[in-house]
């Protein structure tokens, strides 16, 4: 199931369901970067490991763009 498609549900939780994943995966980054581990994710289909300095910097970076908009 795509976004798009979740977006489009009638069940209001499946529509919810997307900022849920969207928090828990910022979470488990917080948390990777305070134990300095490595976290797997799935990018472009493609899985990679992301260390915590790689984490950080993308955070930070996310947040200086936010500031800016």
């Amino acid at each position: 199931m795509s976004p798009d498609d979740i977006f489009k549900a009638k069940d209001p939780d499946l529509i919810q369901s997307m900022a849920a994943m969207k928090r828990a995966a910022l979470e488990a980054r917080k948390i990777a970067i305070q134990t300095g581990t490595s976290i797997t994710v799935r990018d472009n289909g493609r899985i990679i490991r992301r260390s915590a300095k790689e984490l950080e910097r993308e955070l930070q970076r996310q947040i200086v763009e936010d500031q800016v908009l």
